[in-house]
């Protein structure tokens, strides 16, 4: 589910000997599933800047990529498993940071047989793991679990409106069973400590996603039990992103509207007021300032110059 009204309480005690009674020591092993995507290979980054963390990510490529880690390849603290997280990895961490999943309707509807078993069989791999081991665990949902909303913003605690049958729900209703995963490990196992609920934006470029890696990296160092909302709340339609990309970026092109696609959401804004309290997290980019930092990370990833 996608947020069941559990509200957010201390973690119990882990039973590893490996973290102190903070949840975060100097010497650590950290797992990051889907490592060589777009978000988690800045998470990869921000993890690496520790001279005393020791990061394996685990990536089956279906959409990250290698390139995107090749700073970090070689590295004797960094390690790169090509490995699809529907099978079951035996490694001794610390920490996982569960991020793997098709995130974009392109991909997740390429494949929604496969989609759905990396969020519920990935999800149970992973949660195995971390009982086995010991290890703190954070999933990244998504704001696919409030559907098309009834409701807004959406606080934590609404429980949503998907369609449970319909083109999307590979990956909706499969990140909400992952949160189900995640709290019922929690309460039969007492692990399980962070379900992140991640709303995603379209202010996904350079400035903002090391502040939603900040979030992550405040969330799991903490002593909160989620799922608490990670997101921009600054609403714009999304014709209003397309006009602001052609003006900063190329006014000379023609926007072309098209139908939406089935059961895309209408509007959503996550209410961000947990994250604000309890982590001191809250997005400081605004769209105009962060779309050229995002033009020129593109760029660099892309190889494309920009024109004099």
């Amino acid at each position: 589910m996608a947020a069941n009204g559990t509200t957010v309480t201390k973690a119990p005690p882990s039973p590893s000997p490996l973290r102190n009674s903070k949840f975060f020591q100097s010497n650590m092993r950290i797992l990051v599933t889907g490592g060589a995507g777009f978000i988690g290979s800045h998470l990869v980054d921000r993890l690496m800047e520790n001279e005393k963390n020791e990061v394996i990510v685990a990536d089956n490529y279906f959409t990250g990529s290698k390139d995107n880690l090749r700073k970090w390849i070689g590295h004797p603290r960094f390690e790169l498993i090509r490995h699809d997280v529907t099978e079951p990895l035996l490694v001794e961490v610390d920490q996982i940071y569960h991020l793997a999943c098709p995130a974009s309707p392109i991909f997740y509807k390429y494949n929604p047989v496969k989609t759905i078993k990396t969020n519920v069989i990935g999800t149970l791999n992973m949660l195995g793991l971390a009982k086995r081991v010991g290890a703190r665990i954070l999933l990244t949902s998504t704001s696919e679990v409030y559907g098309d909303p009834l409701e807004h913003p959406q606080k934590e605690e609404y429980w949503g409106n998907v369609n449970p049958i319909g083109v999307r729900s590979c990956y909706d209703e499969g990140k909400r069973v992952a949160e189900t995963l995640m709290f019922d490990y929690h309460r039969q196992h007492g692990i399980g400590d962070y379900p992140l609920l991640l709303p995603h934006s379209p202010h996904v470029h350079q400035s903002f996603v090391n502040l939603l890696v900040d979030g992550l990296m405040r969330l799991m160092e903490g002593e909160h039990t989620g799922p608490i909302n990670i997101g921009n709340p600054g609403e714009f339609t999304m014709m209003e992103l397309a006009e602001t990309v052609k003006e900063l970026i190329n006014p000379g092109i023609t926007l072309k509207e098209v139908e939406n696609t089935p059961d895309d959401p209408r509007q959503r804004k996550p209410d961000i007021t947990k994250a604000k309290e309890l982590l001191g997290w809250e997005p400081k980019v605004t769209l105009r300032e962060g779309l050229p930092l995002m033009e020129e990370d593109f760029r660099q990833r892309l190889g494309v110059a920009k024109k004099a």
